[in-house]
């Protein structure tokens, strides 16, 4: 999921269309601002200069090793955007260049219309005020004026008129695992995935849900523990993390960060990997949005690893150790803006 702070979202100033919209990821999609120094400089040089241009408070705090606040950070591509509440912002998603939503914490809901530059507070009709407040919205997701809201406790809603009406579309209570990610994908259409790894699809404006997994990651990680197979002794735990590639591979993380899962679209279960570090994973993804590209693994640290092969039948990936002075600071999130960067 999109994790922004509670108070405002940040847009690129120099871009009159803030955002566009986007495709193929699931929740657990995390917003991460970047700002952009020399390759050459490490992070002792950059909070130096940062603090040479800040109040002499704030230059002593740097000197003492006190780490600078994000907003001296921050670089003139970053301008703060403010949003009609105060709660967290968990997820944001676009129909068009300036239309779309973001959903958050205690019922936060608001649309643009100006491609993010404006937010207006919404409610949905058939949610009164007390019960809307009661809920966490943690995925919105749209496609071609269609979308579909996902919120805890369990509640998922659909629209198909660009958010002018929404439907409360009923879950069984047998799904295993709490839903935990949705996506359109076409007219009546989307993808569901839950905690437990499994994965549904809809073509009927989720009146029936088809499985694609024949199993839970439970029961893939009981199968190949007890099966006696090198190395089942690392697949233990509970998964956390979930998320999907642009072509509908995805990829879960331990809890506990000692192994990883993948999945692609006609595999019946989820196979599970060594990480093939002590270090404990705190996120993993995919290079350039694609499973095929390879791997990216953060570490404990601020260690980060990037596989550019992905066999899925292996145990284990060949991860290389990418050259990235962090200062000890973990890495939270990675992207790719082209085959170099």
């Amino acid at each position: 999921m999109k994790l922004f702070s509670a108070a405002f979202l940040a847009i690129a100033a120099t871009n009159v269309s803030a955002f566009a919209p986007s495709r193929g990821h699931l929740s657990q999609r995390t917003a991460a601002l970047s700002a952009t120094t020399s390759s050459e400089e490490d992070r002792r040089s950059f909070v130096t200069k940062s603090a040479a241009t800040t109040a002499a408070g704030v230059i002593a705090a740097s000197t003492a090793g006190v780490p600078l606040p994000a907003s001296a950070a921050a670089t003139k591509q970053w301008r703060q955007v403010k949003v009609p509440f105060e709660d967290t912002v968990y997820d944001i998603d676009f129909d068009s260049p300036t239309h779309g939503y973001i959903v958050g914490a205690r019922g936060s809901f608001a649309e643009t219309n100006d491609g993010g530059a404006t937010w207006e507070p919404r409610s949905f009709s058939n949610l009164d005020a007390e019960e809307e407040i009661t809920y966490r919205f943690q995925v919105v997701s749209f496609e071609g004026g269609e979308g579909w809201v996902l919120g805890k406790p369990t509640l998922l809603l659909h629209t198909k008129d660009s958010g002018k009406s929404w439907e409360r579309i009923p879950l069984s209570p047998k799904l295993p695992g709490e839903p935990t990610g949705i996506l359109a994908t076409g007219p009546n259409s989307a993808e569901m995935i839950t905690s437990s790894g499994a994965v549904y699809v809809t073509e009927n404006a989720g009146r029936n849900w088809k499985a694609q997994v024949k199993e839970t990651i439970d029961a893939t990680l009981n199968r190949i523990s007890s099966s006696g197979v090198s190395g089942a002794s690392y697949f233990t735990g509970s998964i956390v993390n979930e998320q999907r590639d642009s072509k509908g591979s995805y990829l879960a993380v331990s809890s506990r960060g000692n192994f990883f899962l993948t999945w692609e679209p006609g595999q019946d279960f989820w196979i599970p990997h060594n990480r093939g570090t002590p270090r404990r994973i705190q996120n993993m993804g995919f290079v350039r949005g694609e499973i095929k590209n390879g791997l990216w693994m953060t570490l404990n640290g601020g260690k980060l690893l990037v596989s550019k092969t992905t066999d899925l039948q292996a145990e284990e990936f060949p991860f290389e150790e990418a050259n990235i002075k962090t200062g000890g600071y973990g890495i939270t999130d990675v992207a790719w803006r082209n085959d170099d960067e």
